[in-house]
């Protein structure tokens, strides 16, 4: 990623999570100073580090780096188009809790789970 914001140093990389709702990876600091990029509006993981730990995993597979989610037939195959640029996991392993649930249910949003379990995928 070619912005300094977004550098992980290699010390870090054991502080790394992944969002269980749109898989992208980012260090728990992150999460909790600047919430996911992509969840933020509806989950609100900003300030909120015991939500952060519940919402996000620290297992999880492959690294995906997109550039142009909008364009890339690989955002489209991990349902990711649509979400914005960063590094995301090919799954993620983890519970969402039902709060969480809860509250997607509430914006009309249906999670998937992105540990492979879903086999309705499109």
């Amino acid at each position: 990623m070619s912005s300094g914001s977004n550098f992980v140093a290699t010390s870090q990389y054991r502080h790394l999570r992944a969002c269980m709702v749109c898989s992208i990876v980012q260090t728990q600091q992150k999460f909790v100073k600047d919430g996911c990029p992509n969840c933020e509006d509806y989950l609100n993981f900003r300030g909120q580090p015991d939500f952060v730990d519940d919402c996000t995993s620290p297992v999880f597979e492959g690294l995906i780096t997109l550039r142009d989610p909008k364009n890339s037939w690989v955002a489209k195959w991990q349902r990711l188009d649509g979400y914005c640029k960063g590094v995301y996991a090919v799954k993620v392993s983890g519970n969402l809790p039902s709060e969480a649930a809860d509250i997607l249910a509430t914006h009309n949003i249906e999670y998937r789970p992105r540990d492979g379990s879903d086999v309705n995928q499109d």
